[in-house]
């Protein structure tokens, strides 16, 4: 049952959006599906929340430069000034970068609870440029906390020479330098403390003068192919966007947006005082990859994903993630604990039409799916032979690796896909919290039945907050990440987590479970003889509101807004058997032109209700 909070300022005196019959009808037959939208034009805030079976807590985002703490209704806990990629540390501060682009900051800031910094470093180091992420870590061998984040270091093209590149490579044939990723560690004093670098376990089969570097790729999966095949070496050719530390294990990964993520080891690899040390055993066989997963093709152990205008004849390879974000061990205690967990974006996969997909990879499982407990070249673990979630956009089978555990995706591409950013997070109750950035889209999957359990839509846009999101820019509402915290968390003991407004001031309005039923039960219905359409659509002056009736009977036909708001009483008489015609030019009662927008139409009667969208354009 919903919780009603009073005392909630109504600044326009809307009362819940999706409440009733007209709503109910709107959900059902326009543009938008129920769950995992995507589309444009959607209310936003809270959608829908099944509390029994949703992981009650907090959820945190950043947005607009301000970071947001929301309880699942969408009222507002508190609210910080810095919203880049804003997450809670162990000890209970908020820790983000400075300058409101995940992709460009060198300034990261800890803040408490009223906002205050109680630490701040920043990356003054000529040739290093810090992009996307960052964590702060407790090191057992520190015996303190200490910050790690992901650099671009530039390389000279003299460097890359004498590392094996090949120039014919270098876009135009004239090689000058590249940027590759480096993670740094530094202490609270901000001291480098620790440092390892992808170049300095390059891999090479070009120049065997170049002993260092020279060998066999395929043999040599712990390291990073220096001219691989589809990256040339350019600026920035990796472009690792996520990390996580697993304390346990003492061991970092790394995600690529090309298709792979590397786990390296920081223990083995690390002297306490001594950074010049740290950086030697980071850069030699201490430092080579412990596992890797994504894209074996990259090191010469499987093939590529080709695509062609045919999707009968389309190769998948073994390729499994493609643009992906957010990598992160599953921590002990939940369900999957060291697992991988991914948002796999999907760019460059298996489809002619990218979806998304949230993956989760048991790294240590074998080809016959034994747990080996020790890291399984993905190859070597095999491949699952399965077709595609969508057969009407992709008919060719998968290779999907035997290690994913579990993989959630949509039947409907265009439904849940997000080119850049997003976050998945697994909860203590087993479901996965998803942010697809693209959108500003969160929602919770239950396992189970991979059934949406909570649904939010970030509202703030660029031109401000709005209870409709009606705007066409793809990122427009985006949102890199969100998480979600249960109030017992070191960040939230003690605090005042008393509900405040929602980020647009309206109620929350949102469905649940009862709602669904009622859905379902309009949905039954559609199938009685009655059928409906109307041309033109998009239009601007009138519409032909055209439908076919099986038999005389008396209907009312109801124009609904966004909102599922009456706007316009069309029709309450009878109508004739076979086929009937309204004109709706797009006034409301008081005969006043309505704003563009996208509307539905419904017939009704005692057993029927049916409808469609339409837009109005002014």
């Amino acid at each position: 049952m919903r919780t009603k909070i009073k005392n909630i300022e109504n600044k326009s005196n809307f009362k819940a959006p999706f409440r009733g019959v007209g709503a109910i009808i709107f959900l059902l037959f326009g543009s938008l599906s129920l769950f995992a939208q995507e589309s444009f034009f959607i209310p936003t805030e809270t959608r829908y929340w099944d509390s029994s079976k949703a992981y009650n807590g907090y959820t945190l985002f950043g947005s607009g430069g301000t970071t947001y703490l929301i309880d699942m209704e969408g009222h507002i806990v508190h609210s910080w000034k810095i919203g880049t990629n804003p997450r809670f540390t162990p000890s209970g501060t908020l820790l983000d970068a400075v300058g409101g682009n995940p992709s460009n900051s060198n300034v990261w800031k800890e803040l408490d609870w009223n906002g205050n910094v109680v630490w701040t470093y920043t990356e003054t180091r000529t040739g290093y440029y810090p992009h996307h992420d960052f964590e702060k870590i407790y090191k057992p061998k520190l015996g303190d906390s200490s910050f790690i984040y992901i650099a671009n270091k530039n390389y000279t093209a003299a460097e890359c020479l004498a590392a094996g590149a090949n120039p014919a490579l270098a876009p135009g044939g004239t090689y000058s330098g590249v940027q590759l990723d480096v993670v740094v560690e530094v202490d609270r004093s901000g001291n480098v403390i620790w440092e390892w670098a992808f170049f300095d376990h390059a891999v090479q089969e070009f120049d065997a003068s170049k002993t260092a570097t020279y060998g066999i790729v395929k043999d040599n999966p712990g390291r990073i192919n220096i001219n691989q095949t589809g990256n040339p070496l350019k600026s920035d050719w990796l472009h690792c966007n996520s990390l996580d530390y697993n304390q346990d294990l003492d061991q970092i990964v790394i995600n690529s947006v090309h298709g792979e993520f590397y786990v390296i080891d920081h223990g083995n690899t690390f002297l306490k005082g001594d950074p010049t040390g740290s950086k030697a055993l980071a850069a030699g066989s201490k430092g080579h990859f412990l596992y890797r997963f994504g894209d074996p093709y990259k090191y010469g152990q499987g093939s590529a994903p080709s695509f062609s205008t045919n999707p009968e004849k389309t190769t998948t390879g073994n390729k499994q993630i493609g643009g992906s974000h957010n990598i992160q061990w599953i921590t002990p205690g939940l369900p999957g604990a060291g697992n991988f967990l991914v948002f796999n974006n999907g760019q460059n996969l298996f489809e002619l039409t990218p979806q998304s997909y949230i993956v989760e990879i048991n790294p240590y499982l074998n080809s016959s799916g034994t747990n080996t407990g020790a890291y399984v070249n993905p190859p070597t673990a095999g491949y699952n032979i399965v077709s595609p979630v969508n057969q009407d956009l992709m008919k060719d089978k998968k290779n999907i690796s035997k290690q994913i555990s579990w993989m959630y995706s949509s039947k409907n591409n265009t439904t849940f896909f997000s080119t850049i950013g997003s976050s998945a997070q697994r909860l203590p109750n087993g479901n996965t919290l998803v942010c697809s950035m693209n959108s500003g889209h969160f929602f919770e999957i239950c396992p189970a039945d991979t059934s949406i359990v909570w649904e939010y839509i970030n509202p703030f846009t660029r031109s401000g907050v709005k209870k409709i999101k009606t705007d066409t820019y793809p990122t427009d509402n985006a949102a890199f990440s969100a998480y979600r915290y249960a109030a017992t968390h070191p960040a939230l003991i003690g605090k005042d987590l008393t509900p405040g407004n929602t980020m647009t001031g309206y109620d929350p309005s949102y469905l649940v479970p009862s709602d669904i039923t009622a859905i379902k039960k309009i949905a039954e219905q559609i199938n009685s003889g009655v059928s409906a359409q109307n041309y033109p659509n998009p239009f601007s002056v009138n519409t032909n509101i055209e439908f076919q009736l099986p038999t005389d009977q008396k209907l009312s036909v109801i124009i609904y807004d966004l909102n599922g708001r009456v706007v316009k009483n069309l029709a309450n008489r009878m109508f004739y058997s076979g086929k009937n015609t309204l004109v709706w030019d797009g006034t409301n009662d008081s005969g006043v032109k309505l704003n563009s927008g996208l509307y539905s139409y419904v017939l009704m009667n005692n057993n029927v209700k049916v409808g469609n969208k339409m837009i109005f354009t002014r």
